[in-house]
């Protein structure tokens, strides 16, 4: 649905747009109609036309509406202006790889990039407990594991996730009660992960050893384990090292490195992950893209469920005004979802602000190896899946009742619905984040 459904902001005074006048006459043809006052819909007119702009490399008119969305911007106004303030930054650091010699913007304190500092375990845990769009994927990847290890007694988690193990406290606690008697519990993550926030100040090693405390308390047996990778720069986000990391982890997803046990149900739960994969065919071979070949592999360890959770929109296409499209009309959820309940200064809002800031900036900003930000919508996932052989698996009504009790913790904005196969957080009727359960197909299928 059109951004324009969000609401106005307070009127903006914008000076004449014929003043901006260009051999294209297009920037007037932008503003029409939006003297007074810019809504939604206006501010993502104005964010094309500057897009149309950089891929026509014609940095002046870009300049101009730079010039017009820095007096519509604002970090401390409403959730459009603030959204505003991110993509004008990440446009500008887009012009100033077009053309850096001729970009000379200086109405704003833009340029920098966004940066996100890291957190301690206390602050993540708060981070995460803000709005439901990363407990959402908790709750019902845990539920789906829950019920599918019930008669197990070892259990073998392969975790791919941007949230450092956030998600496992709340298993092992229902393990522990579990009628039965809790199962042992073996975790395994990769070393590393994408280069997003949230960042942690403490290593996945120390990650591991207060789950290992807190399993213990709970009586639960645990074994951590980190598959390790190839030793590089940890500062250098946008770079290839990303993908040696990638294809190293690859590798490693065979029965061998992982040491699978036979006498352990495995399960594989991916959090927010798919999406750091490149989806590109490599090009001198013609062979299947990272993505794909990750699916290939996860499929070949034989799991007993794999949960996909990830964002529901598409941000990868190679066109930098249908990235601008779509990210407009996605990610003002979250901005909206801040301004229900926390003020307009709170520090806690604008940090979690400036890591949605951080990914508006790789999708707009970067292109090739550098966009590592390239999200397909849970409609994508699901025939991606389908097309690797897998299966989906319902979710039961257990987990909608979990996730239901969930979202009673929060704004009444926020809901869930059931769209064939996935399970879909919205805010406001707008969907927000999908939930999958998957086993391999047999060969007699």
């Amino acid at each position: 649905m059109k951004a324009e459904l969000r609401g106005t902001p307070k009127p903006i005074t914008l000076p004449n747009p014929n003043l901006f006048n260009t051999p294209q006459g297009s920037l007037s043809g932008a503003l029409k109609g939006c003297l007074g006052s810019l809504d939604g819909a206006c501010i993502e007119k104005l964010l094309l036309h500057c897009a149309s702009a950089l891929e026509c490399n014609d940095i002046t008119l870009a300049q101009q509406v730079m010039w017009v969305l820095n007096n519509v911007a604002s970090s401390l106004g409403d959730p459009n202006q603030r959204l505003t303030s991110w993509f004008l930054r990440a446009l500008i650091s887009k012009a100033s790889r077009v053309c850096p010699t001729s970009m000379n913007f200086h109405g704003t304190a833009t340029l920098q990039r966004a940066t996100t500092r890291s957190m301690t375990v206390t602050e993540l845990a708060g981070y995460v407990d803000l709005i439901p769009w990363h407990r959402f994927g908790f709750c019902t990847a845990n539920s789906a594991i829950f019920k599918e290890i019930e008669g197990h007694s070892k259990v073998h988690i392969l975790d791919f996730s941007i949230t450092h193990c956030m998600q496992w406290p709340t298993l092992i606690d229902a393990l522990a009660k579990r009628p039965e008697g809790a199962p042992s519990l073996r975790i395994t993550v990769p070393s590393s992960r994408p280069p997003v926030p949230p960042l942690l100040n403490v290593p996945c090693e120390e990650v591991g050893l207060r789950l290992a405390n807190f399993a213990k308390l709970r009586d639960v047996s645990f074994e951590f384990h980190v598959i390790e990778g190839p030793s590089s720069n940890p500062s250098d986000v946008l770079s290839e090292s990303s993908l040696l990391h990638h294809e190293f982890l690859l590798a490693q997803l065979n029965p061998s490195s992982l040491d699978l046990r036979d006498d352990e149900v495995l399960i594989i739960n991916c959090q927010n992950w798919v999406r750091y994969l490149s989806d590109e065919l490599v090009v001198s071979t013609q062979d299947p893209s990272l993505r794909d070949r990750f699916l290939d592999a996860i499929r070949s360890l034989n799991p007993s469920i794999v949960v996909v959770v990830d964002e529901d929109s598409d941000l990868d296409s190679p066109s930098l005004t249908s990235r601008i499209t779509a990210c407009f009309n996605y990610l003002w959820i979250p901005f909206d979802a801040l301004e229900t309940f926390l003020p307009k200064d709170s520090c806690q809002r604008m940090e979690y602000e400036a890591d949605v800031g951080h990914k508006i900036e790789n999708i707009i900003g970067f292109e090739g190896v550098q966009r590592i930000e390239r999200l397909e919508s849970g409609n994508r996932l699901v025939q991606r899946m389908k097309k690797a052989q897998f299966q989906s698996v319902p979710f039961c009504e257990e987990t909608v009742r979990e996730v239901r009790f969930l979202l009673d913790e929060h704004a009444s904005g926020w809901g869930m619905k059931r769209e064939d196969d996935m399970l879909v957080l919205t805010w406001k009727g707008h969907n927000s984040v999908f939930a999958t359960a998957w086993v391999p197909c047999r060969i007699d299928e």
